[in-house]
């Protein structure tokens, strides 16, 4: 297997990944995978109560999130841990905390800290609630987030109680959200010459990704409920059972509904008086879908599939994991980016959903080992082997 090349992108810009979990880590894997240099900080052995949290070093979970970077271990309860990262803030340009909100001001990283060292610095901080306000020392999860942003009541059929989403939705949008934070505060940096703070949570961009459900209640004071796999305004937009199992269906308008009616060899449902509009159809959805059921249950999926993207109406198999990865425009596409591992031997990643033309992202190594890359950034900052040596005796990386 041939390494990718790293990305040039942001190979100017240095980022202290202090995070674990998922929402940090998603935040740092951008910058890692366009080239900048990453340098992820954790606990020595045995030092963190919670070690393991973000699962087996090996499992495919670390390995995803965490590569591209370069490893150190330091222990900042302890006063030299902290002067090592101190020393680390003053050539860096990011720094990426998800701890409570308490603990940085307790161990006397907070920003104001950081920007005494360094006035250029960039602190982007990800809480499961925010910086401040009545629940900011509170511990946040994905899925308490889900439910107090309202995703868990629009998820999942009506009348079945609250439903999780079946991905970490808060986690991954916040780490999102904190790069971008991040990429405008560069961006803005080189106007003024100064960092700056940048703050999100869990439960923020849960709301913002609510979007338009959100928005039909700030606007009209509509409270949205769940649709189960209908659209929540549209009419037909959702799964429909075939011969063999299951596609989706998206008619959004009246030239799709009139195509769909031809490709359906079905006209009289084109102009029937319960059908004709969008607000009779879904006015009238219950007894729709039951009729098209009867239709789509006549042919096997890749027949449906075939008929109606001949006639230009909105359609898609609805794939397991490993079938989404064997589709050919998912293989064109080319997400699943290759990368030799030690010990794990060549395996596949999930690449970043952006393509830029002179200077894509790129996987060019596996997630380290744990203080993999300590001997080569302390001696980055003036450290020699003695010294080194005396910080592990001390238990300081």
């Amino acid at each position: 297997m041939t390494a990718a090349a790293p990305s040039s992108a942001l190979s100017h810009i240095r980022v202290l990944d202090l995070t674990r979990v998922r929402a940090g880590p998603t935040c740092c894997r951008i910058f890692a995978d366009f080239g900048a240099d990453v340098i992820k900080i954790e606990a020595p052995q045995g030092v963190d109560p919670n070690e393991g949290m973000s699962g087996q070093r090996l499992g495919y979970d670390m390995q995803n999130l965490h590569r591209n970077k370069r490893s150190l271990t330091l222990n900042l309860k302890k006063p030299e841990g902290r002067a090592i990262l101190m020393r680390l803030v003053e050539t860096a340009d990011v720094v990426v905390e998800n701890f409570r909100p308490d603990v940085k001001e307790r161990l006397g990283i907070a920003y104001e800290d950081l920007r005494a060292v360094n006035p250029r610095i960039i602190l982007a901080s990800i809480s499961g609630f925010g910086q401040t306000g009545p629940y900011r020392d509170r511990a946040g999860f994905d899925q308490i987030a889900q439910g107090m942003g309202g995703l868990m009541w629009v998820t999942g059929a009506p009348g079945q109680g609250p439903m999780r989403a079946g991905i970490a939705v808060a986690d991954s949008s916040a780490g999102i959200y904190a790069a971008t934070g991040i990429l405008v505060a560069l961006a803005e940096r080189e106007r003024s010459g100064e960092g700056q703070w940048v703050q999100t949570s869990l439960l923020q961009s849960q709301i913002a990704m609510m979007d338009f459900q959100a928005a039909a209640f700030l606007v009209e004071g509509k409270v949205p409920g769940q649709a189960g796999n209908d659209h929540p305004y549209s009419t037909p937009m959702g799964v429909v059972p075939t011969q063999d199992g299951f596609i989706n269906i998206g008619v959004g308008g009246e030239g799709q509904w009139a195509a769909l009616c031809r490709a359906l060899e079905r006209p009289d449902l084109a102009n029937h008086p319960d059908y004709a509009v969008q607000d009779l159809r879904f006015r009238n959805r219950e007894k729709l879908m039951t009729e098209l059921a009867a239709v789509f249950a006549t042919r096997s999926s890749a027949d449906w599939l075939r008929t109606l993207d001949a006639h230009g109406v909105p359609a898609g198999p609805i794939y397991r994991v490993n079938e989404v990865f064997a589709d050919p425009q998912v293989q064109h596409l080319g997400i699943a980016k290759p990368v030799r591992h030690p010990q794990l031997g060549d395996i596949r990643l999930v690449g970043q959903p952006i393509d830029l033309s002179r200077t894509p992202a790129g996987i060019a190594s596996p997630t380290p080992d744990a203080g993999e890359h300590t001997e080569e950034i302390l001696r980055d900052i003036g450290l020699d082997a003695g010294a080194v040596s005396d910080l592990r005796a001390a238990g300081v990386v």
